[in-house]
């Protein structure tokens, strides 16, 4: 068992909001921070003295570096101490594991993966348990954890659902808090991705914002108001009843033409297998259809138009100003970017803004840290109301 959490005082309120505010976006002066708040510099000075007290906040420089020597000027920048604590975040996958460490700021600064043999619940949470250990000892102050699953996800601490693991109703947080002492909280992956994207991705500082991922299954989040609309797992199908083209590919995964049979990395494999008769994994399907070779070049010619026809019905109905498409199955956007890009201007009107669409193969760390994002969130600000 590791050491108890490194925490601080619950927050109040306008302290969280403070807090927030400067971390998302700071280093930020008092005069902006109040600004941007809507408070007077009373009230303000009166929610940021408990915060430089505790060691959250701390006055810097113009630069950026400490204003070590001074004594408290109000011209002094704020910021966050972002080494002062670590978070754990860790992205549970089929048949492994991803954990990294990241600071305040959700900067990793330290990566460990481990195979996951089994999926009986309690050896999960025992090598979730080890893996803690072994990184609390180069990073001792760690305050939470994070843990990102493929599912339904309840009160963050409740896996209802995970078609990867055959889990239900298995409480993921309370297992791993019986084993490292430290406060734990449990997600969606997708929501968790979609929440560190909004604090310190692509979705920054923006009011309409939505993630797209495809790798083994789809995911979609979307942010309004500049925060994430939770989705209570009732958009845990959104794939597999998204259906894009009726005449489309029927797979074990989904229904005819949805989503999740025409653009995940299983269903494409599953189509050049069964055309085939013989397995090839996703890259060489990819490199095939950039050869030219016709089974590849069909299937991925078709799953092209398909990533380009529900980019344009998001784009269509949710209009954000920025779609970031993420997951280990963006390759097929190196291929066939000219496909989806014509695709998406044929669903959408002539005189319609173009698509900001952000594309990124993000790996599995990535997910992870944004589970710890949500310990960030969640433990230290009390912040997310999803």
């Amino acid at each position: 068992m590791t050491a108890g959490a490194a925490s601080w005082l619950p927050l109040s309120a306008g302290e969280r909001s403070v807090a927030i505010e400067v971390l998302v976006h700071g280093p930020l002066s008092r005069s902006d921070l109040a600004r941007r708040l809507s408070l007077s510099p009373g009230s303000l000075t009166r929610l940021t003295k408990p915060l430089i007290e505790s060691g959250l906040l701390i006055e810097v420089a113009d630069g950026g570096a400490p204003a070590e020597g001074r004594q408290g000027r109000p011209s002094q920048p704020l910021d966050i101490v972002a080494e002062s604590r670590s978070f754990l975040g860790f992205k549970v996958t089929e048949d492994m594991v991803y954990g990294v460490v990241t600071t305040l700021r959700s900067e990793i600064v330290a990566r460990h993966d481990r195979p996951l043999t089994t999926h009986d619940p309690g050896e999960v949470a025992d090598l979730l348990g080890e893996m803690t250990a072994e990184l609390a000892h180069a990073h001792p102050r760690l305050a939470g954890i994070g843990i990102g699953v493929g599912g339904l996800v309840q009160g963050r601490a409740v896996v209802g659902e995970s078609p990867f693991l055959q889990w239900r109703d298995i409480p993921l947080a309370a297992l791993v808090e019986e084993r490292t002492g430290l406060p734990v909280v449990v997600e969606n992956d997708v929501a968790a991705f979609v929440e560190a994207e909004t604090w310190f991705g692509a979705g920054r500082g923006l009011d309409r914002f939505v993630v797209l991922t495809i790798g083994a299954g789809i995911g979609y989040g979307l942010v309004l108001g500049g925060r994430r609309v939770p989705s209570d797992g009732e958009d845990r199908d959104f794939g597999r009843r998204w259906i894009l083209d009726p005449g489309g590919p029927l797979t074990p995964d989904g229904d005819r033409g949805s989503a999740v049979s025409l653009l995940t990395i299983p269903s494409i494999r599953y189509q050049i297998r069964a055309a085939t008769g013989r397995d090839h994994s996703y890259e060489e399907i990819l490199a095939g259809a950039a050869a030219g070779e016709p089974m590849p070049a069909r299937v991925v010619d078709e799953a092209a138009r398909a990533l380009g026809t529900l980019l344009a019905h998001i784009a269509n109905f949710a209009m954000p100003q920025k779609i970031l498409l993420a997951g280990e199955g963006v390759g097929l956007m190196d291929v066939a970017r000219d496909t989806v890009d014509e695709t998406i201007r044929a669903r959408r009107h002539p005189l319609a803004t173009p698509v900001d669409l952000e594309t990124r193969v993000s790996d599995f760390h990535d997910w992870a840290r944004g589970a710890a994002v949500l310990a960030i969130q969640v433990l230290v600000l009390g912040a997310v109301d999803g």
